[in-house]
């Protein structure tokens, strides 16, 4: 058909919906005002977000005389599916926000602010808002700021309904107290934290062998799990700060925590060996994927039922999969059970799993 001569083309032509990102930008505020901190400067219409360091404030200097910063960024993956086929997206804003502080914390790092990007083909305001409204969300559970953001409009790029989710986190350390490893010695016992669940990691795997291959409705509650599979697969990754972070304070003349890890990608296999010098191995007294009985630490149904219906070798769902433990503390012997007793005061699941040997490379799983 011929255009008509006479008819201006506008933007929304094309696909892109102005009215619709403002309106969702204007709901935005609302949620960034709950999830602020002190050192937030208003600029709402800024290009940029404004945050003061403040370290010359004579409170804020007596804690950081050196401060330096961490960043880190990640998203969500493939998670992001079960969201679509689901239609529930107020929890993977928590799950992005996790993915980066985790990060930034394994160095000892308080975050300070986050920022997120969302991008999709065809802006929806409900589905975004319920998106930033989960990163809100997890910014509130990691004590940092929600500093701004950015949401794209992009006809044709993703399928109808779809987006994707990017964002980063920037926090500060004293930089005599970065956390790097190089502490960490024979003996030292490794304590590992509970994971929610899957948290935003393998899931290109969990799908195919859940959704694809077994068939499974999103509504049922398969063997192991203790409430529907939609449920379980969307449980946002749990956000370690608070807990890890009163650790380090509570113990910060003796300074017992010599390294820390994040188990995401790679799993403990790939990411617990990033803190451990040379020479030295992690022995791990692995948790069973059929049965918990005799296990270090209790590994979730969603592990289980996976191997199962895989089925997945066992080597290879700790190659890829957290199995239950979502961050990991090596720490000094001396103050082992004294941490564990404080995780347990913050309600916080926790195990001891292992400990650091001369003589083994990278990690070693006991049966």
């Amino acid at each position: 058909m011929a255009q008509d001569k006479n008819k201006f083309v506008t933007y929304s032509d094309s696909g892109v919906n102005i009215d619709e990102g403002n309106a969702s930008a204007d709901s935005y505020l609302a949620l960034i005002a709950k999830a602020r901190t002190k050192r937030v400067i208003d600029n709402p219409d800024g290009f940029g977000g404004l945050f003061m360091l403040d370290y010359e404030q004579p409170v804020f200097k007596k804690k950081y005389r050196k401060p330096v910063l961490v960043a880190g960024t990640d998203g969500v993956g493939t998670k992001l599916r079960v969201a679509f086929l689901t239609g529930k997206h107020d929890t993977v804003g928590i799950d992005l926000v996790a993915m980066s502080v985790n990060d930034i914390l394994t160095q000892g790092a308080e975050p300070l602010f986050f920022l997120d990007y969302f991008a999709t083909s065809k802006l929806r305001k409900d589905q975004a808002v319920a998106v930033v409204r989960g990163v809100a969300a997890g910014c509130r559970m990691a004590d940092c700021a929600l500093l701004g953001g950015e949401t794209a409009e992009l006809p044709g790029f993703y399928h109808d309904d779809e987006y994707d989710l990017a964002g980063f986190a920037v926090g500060v350390v004293e930089k005599h107290k970065i956390i790097d490893g190089k502490a960490v010695c024979a003996g030292d016992k490794i304590i590992g934290l509970a994971a929610s669940g899957l948290h935003s990691n393998g899931f290109s795997l969990a799908r195919r062998v859940l959704l694809d291959d077994a068939k499974l409705s999103l509504d049922e509650t398969p063997e192991f799990l203790d409430c529907a599979l939609a449920e379980e697969l969307l449980k946002p990754t749990a956000i370690y700060v608070k807990p890890v972070l009163s650790i380090l304070s509570n113990y910060r003349r003796k300074r017992p925590v010599h390294g820390m890890a994040h188990i995401t990608g790679g799993g403990i296999v790939e990411n617990l060996p990033r803190v451990i010098p040379k020479g030295l191995g992690a022995s791990i007294r692995r948790g069973e994927a059929e049965d918990n009985s005799g296990a270090s630490w209790q590994v979730p149904g969603i592990f289980r039922l996976i191997q199962k219906l895989g089925p997945v070798e066992r080597e290879e769902m700790f190659r890829v999969f957290n199995m239950g433990l979502g961050f990991m503390l090596v720490v000094s012997p001396h103050f082992a059970d004294a941490i564990l007793g404080h995780l347990k005061k913050l309600k916080v699941k926790a195990w001891i799993v292992g400990e650091i040997r001369e003589g083994i490379e990278g990690v070693m799983f006991e049966a």
